[in-house]
């Protein structure tokens, strides 16, 4: 994990030098010292926590990207197989209005959905190479279908189209492939306007949120995610099922954009509103299919609530968040969500001191997701710091010892 082939500080250096900008002039725009940006690009600080790093690009007009090393190149070739994928699914993705290349006739979108079933197992286990392998053949056949067929049924196909768009998004900001994840979130936005589903372009806004983060738009994302509650208000009054579970997600992912844009109690009054979500979901009963593939759930708030207490820069306040939380509820979120959090549990430790506790979660949430904890930058830095760390203190213990020995002389 620690192979990379040069340091994000020289990698922010680098990017700082091309536009002939000072240290100074880095350190305004990101709200720093200059000290701080020296430190940053020497490696003395390192930077584990994503909003900083999106500020960083930002202030710089480069992709965060290019400061992390994605998308990260394994040692192993079979590990880098999945852009050969990726470059499939983008020859799909960029070909949407032409008349699909498909073999035969296409199954019906009762068929299809059924099949996106499989997406949802590989994305609960962060399998995300799994997931690009097979989006080619789903996007291509589930986009014949919408070509040959009329009425509900062709809507159904551009809803199934929209939501195999959201895994490869996902998978894509997962691996680091940021043409991917901007195109990838395009054809959702198209295709969930022809699906006559109004939460289905409701999630399309949730992906372009997430999406709005890498330049560090903390206001339009948050003005973006209110016009997308706005859209479904009506279904989620209604107690829509399916709007409930969106409504929430979406005041999920507007809590950490207020949290990154320093926030803090509006931050805290959207996790709110997701918790109130999760909690009338709860008492009115989970559909058996979401169909727009989001996982909401309490658990999933009170991950988000420890989440969101680390974007503020206030671990301890993460940890008796996270001490607070049931076990059991957490328990039952999918592999990838599990992973992620054990990874915020393994910095809020770290930040609190406590090596071996951060190494400990650390190896959890690596048990638990080892694809995305591995290909994480967050995890990465983590791993570093904890690295870096063992040896400053062993190095200090030998010099100790050298003394008592009186190796000096």
């Amino acid at each position: 994990m620690l192979e990379e082939r040069e340091t994000i500080g020289k990698r922010v250096r680098r990017a700082r030098l091309r536009l002939g900008m000072t240290q100074a002039d880095l350190a305004a725009g990101v709200g720093k010292t200059q000290g701080w940006v020296s430190k940053v690009e020497k490696g003395d600080i390192e930077l584990d926590r994503t909003g900083i790093i999106n500020r960083l690009a930002a202030t710089m007009h480069c992709h965060p990207n290019d400061l992390m090393e994605r998308p990260y190149v394994a040692g192993n070739a079979s590990e880098n197989q999945w852009q050969i994928s990726a470059a499939s699914i983008l020859r799909e993705l960029r070909r949407y209005d032409l008349v699909p290349v498909f073999d035969g006739r296409p199954r019906s979108a009762a068929e299809l959905w059924i099949d996106t079933e499989r997406l949802h197992r590989l994305r609960d286990a962060a399998a995300n190479v799994a997931i690009m392998r097979v989006l080619p053949d789903m996007l291509r056949e589930s986009r014949a279908l919408a070509e040959v067929s009329s009425g509900r049924e062709q809507e159904e196909a551009f809803a199934i189209y929209a939501v195999e768009c959201k895994f490869a998004h996902t998978a894509a900001h997962s691996l680091g492939h940021p043409e991917l994840i901007a195109m990838a979130c395009e054809r959702a936005s198209w295709s969930a306007r022809l699906s006559g589903d109004t939460v289905m372009e409701a999630v399309a806004d949730w992906m372009r949120v997430w999406d709005m983060w890498a330049t560090a738009d903390w206001d339009d994302s948050l003005a973006l995610s209110d016009k997308a509650l706005h859209s479904i208000e009506a279904p989620f009054r209604a107690g829509d099922p399916l709007a409930v579970r969106a409504w929430g997600t979406l005041h999920l992912r507007a809590a950490v954009a207020a949290a990154r844009a320093g926030r803090s109690m509006e931050a805290e009054d959207r996790i709110r509103h997701a918790k109130a979500a999760a909690e009338q979901m709860g008492a009115s009963g989970e559909p058996t299919f979401d169909r727009h593939s989001l996982t909401f759930s309490r658990g999933n708030v009170q991950v988000h609530a420890v989440s969101v207490q680390l974007e503020l820069g206030d671990h301890g306040k993460a940890l008796a968040v996270n001490q607070r939380a049931d076990p059991t509820t957490l328990a039952l979120l999918p592999g990838s969500r599990r992973g992620h959090h054990h990874m915020d549990l393994a910095r809020a430790w770290l930040w609190d001191g406590n090596r071996d506790k951060a190494l400990t979660e650390l190896e959890t949430a690596e048990k638990i997701a080892p694809q995305l904890v591995r290909n994480h930058p967050i995890g990465r830095a983590t791993l570093r710091r904890i690295v870096y760390a063992e040896r400053a203190g062993t190095r200090e213990k030998l010099r100790h010892m050298s003394d008592r020995f009186h190796l000096d002389e």
